[in-house]
């Protein structure tokens, strides 16, 4: 009989998450925050209205956006179709919640670091555990590499740059892949274009809201790349003037 131990069983690979839209990351972000930071049971569930406000807020978002109504509802009709969001009837007015807790995980702190990458997008986990905090407690950096362990290792939240560098940059897990791609370069310094950040713009603009959202996001990294440029070069060691023999 051979004392060999069987292999362990190989673990299951993370799930592929399917891509959110824009406007579903910024529906799904606001009514997670408001949900995370509502002292009362009159601010959530949210009406459309609260919600329309929510997006279009300045503060905390990343783009900031100009939504109106109708295409808040097409989102949250989306939404709800996916059991992302649910419709509560009654009362005066019909309100909506989020149902991430089931959909992703039922950490407090993981829901709210999910909620602030949706709104604002890639960021180093510095300031992400700075702006998570307002809705759970995330005190020290070391608590936050607690809370994105199992996030990342199912893949609900992606590194954009090495997990261990100073300034390391994460964000969710939601983009499609050409978008990660970018996202990857451009915060890894590789060599991305402005007409390559603008690209999908371009290619295929979708009707809509999804379509300025994309524009304002490759717009932003546009920037980005050539404020990089210039650091770079304005960084660059300059030679020292020869003097004429």
């Amino acid at each position: 009989m051979s004392s060999d131990a069987s292999p362990a069983p190989e673990q299951p690979p993370a799930p592929a998450w399917v891509p959110l839209s824009p406007l579903d990351r910024r529906i799904l972000g606001v009514l997670i925050e408001k949900q995370k930071t509502s002292k009362n049971s009159d601010s959530y569930p949210l009406t459309l209205n609260a919600l329309v406000t929510g997006c279009n807020q300045k503060s905390n978002r990343d783009p900031v956006v100009e939504l109106d109504e109708i295409e808040v509802e097409d989102g949250l009709e989306s939404l709800q179709e996916r059991g992302f969001v649910t419709r509560i009837e009654g009362g005066r007015t019909d309100r909506y919640r989020h149902e991430m807790y089931n959909q992703w995980t039922q950490s407090g702190p993981g829901i709210a670091v999910l909620a602030e990458l949706l709104l604002r997008g890639a960021q180093t986990k510095g300031d992400l555990r700075t702006r998570a905090a307002r809705m759970a407690p995330i005190d020290t950096l070391d608590a936050l590499e607690e809370v994105l362990h199992p996030l990342v290792e199912r893949r609900l939240v992606v590194y954009l740059t090495g997990p261990d560098r100073r300034g390391a940059v994460v964000t969710h897990g939601f983009h499609t892949d050409d978008e990660l791609s970018r996202l990857k370069a451009l915060h890894a310094g590789g060599p991305v274009s402005i007409s390559d950040a603008a690209a999908p713009v371009a290619r295929s603009a979708p009707p809509g809201i999804d379509a300025r959202l994309t524009a304002a996001l490759a717009e932003i990294e546009s920037l980005k790349t050539r404020v990089a440029a210039l650091e770079a070069q304005l960084g660059a060691p300059q030679k020292p003037p020869t003097s004429n023999p």
